[in-house]
């Protein structure tokens, strides 16, 4: 009669630890997990291109492979690849002072990249300063190094998301270990604007605070130099000296998401103790993926520069058929690939997404996914086809108009 009590004793006892418990599990994945599998869903919820990587990048990949590229390398990535991150970066930028390799750290996707700062600069009871709406993964993982999580809404005004700045720097006090800011943003495609980020750098200078600056969307930007544009960085204004740590990632602009290959731009002196922090994580990126990388830095332009031709129409397509849907309020994006819309009278996004995914099989992020803030929108990922987007969104507007 004792065997059910004790065996429910011994499984409470061998659950993780209480941060992992409390973790929010990802509810783009609880839509997307339920009809994957379905073949007359058309699936817009994950962030990312459905174009294939560029045969160039996949090119050089299978001939590093054929080359013996395929062992471990670097903790901090193969001396090449950091070489032609810093012309890039250089280039792109015109830093303050050039980034030399020392800065770079290659890494195994944006999302180690993420974790790999986390892990350098909260201690538990830190205090991280978070903008929202903003993607899972900032939220949480914080939450699993035990830190705790201030956050500042971006404010839906005149058709366009925006920043209360007076409001980030007084939230941003003596007590903040970490400024954590995504932009461009993903879901909202907001975009911090170089005043407003010499304001904040200024504000964590004055009180220590670390500025962890996610651009993984940076390329995908909708204004500025139609030649290479390329969204306002931290970069173009911070020293080497400054506590920024600034995180990127291969898999959007060259559309190579499943290669898992990111990148961190650190203060100098993070070379002596970062490769510590990655071999107890990873050891190190994937090395032919490395090489692939090489190539798609030197002669990608032409593929980014037509990606974000391709994402300004579909956001355009998009803007022009959510307009005639009823209830719907979509502001247009001014970078990323995804529009992130609210449906007047709908207050439980998960609940929305998945009957739409049922009804009408259109597959879109649930607003919950990306913090309170979030509730009541969708997000649509818009890296899509021109018709793959008008079917969707002629669903949309129909199921709408029926309700």
């Amino acid at each position: 009669m004792n065997a059910p009590l004790e065996s429910a004793a011994t499984s409470a006892q061998n659950l993780p630890r209480n941060q992992i418990l409390a973790l929010m599990p990802s509810r783009i994945r609880e839509v997307a997990n339920a009809a994957m599998d379905r073949k007359d869903v058309i699936a817009l919820w994950f962030g990312e291109p459905d174009l294939p990587t560029p045969d160039f990048i996949v090119e050089a990949a299978v001939d590093a492979m054929r080359a013996g590229k395929t062992k471990y390398s670097h903790n901090l990535g193969i001396a090449p690849l950091r070489a032609a991150l810093a012309t890039y970066l250089n280039d792109l930028h015109r830093p303050p002072a050039p980034i030399d390799t020392q800065r770079i750290a290659v890494t195994s996707s944006g999302v180690s990249a993420l974790m790999l700062a986390a892990q350098n600069l909260l201690d538990p009871g830190d205090e991280a300063v978070v903008l929202t709406p903003h993607w899972p993964n900032i939220g949480e993982i914080p939450r699993i190094l035990n830190a705790q999580l201030a956050t500042v809404p971006l404010q839906l005004r005149d058709g366009l998301w925006r920043l209360d700045l007076d409001r980030l720097l007084d939230a941003i006090t003596a007590k903040t270990k970490v400024v954590w800011i995504n932009s461009p943003n993903n879901p909202t495609g907001f975009v911090l604007d170089q005043a407003s980020q010499r304001a904040v750098l200024e504000r964590c200078r004055k009180l220590g605070a670390w500025l962890v600056s996610d651009e993984v969307y940076s390329r995908l930007y909708f204004a500025g130099d139609p030649a290479k544009p390329v969204a306002p960085s931290f970069l173009d204004l911070a020293h080497a000296e400054d506590r920024l740590v600034v995180v990127n990632s291969f898999s959007k602009a060259w559309a190579m998401t499943g290669w898992r290959l990111g990148w961190l731009v650190t203060p100098n002196g993070w070379d002596r103790l970062l490769p510590n922090v990655i071999e107890y994580n990873t050891s190190c990126a994937t090395e032919f993926a490395q090489y692939a990388a090489i190539v798609a830095l030197q002669r990608g332009e032409r593929f980014v520069a037509q990606s974000v031709a391709r994402y300004r129409a579909a956001r355009d397509l998009v803007a022009q058929l959510l307009s005639a849907a009823p209830r719907v309020r979509a502001p247009n994006p001014q970078a990323a690939f995804y529009s992130f819309f609210a449906i007047e009278g709908e207050r439980d996004s998960l609940a929305l997404a998945k009957r739409l995914v049922n009804e009408i099989g259109v597959g879109l992020a649930p607003g919950i996914a990306f913090g309170p803030e979030g509730e009541g929108h969708l997000r649509m990922c818009f890296a899509a086809e021109p018709a793959t987007l008008r079917t969707a969104l002629e669903r949309l507007v129909t199921a709408l108009e029926a309700r």
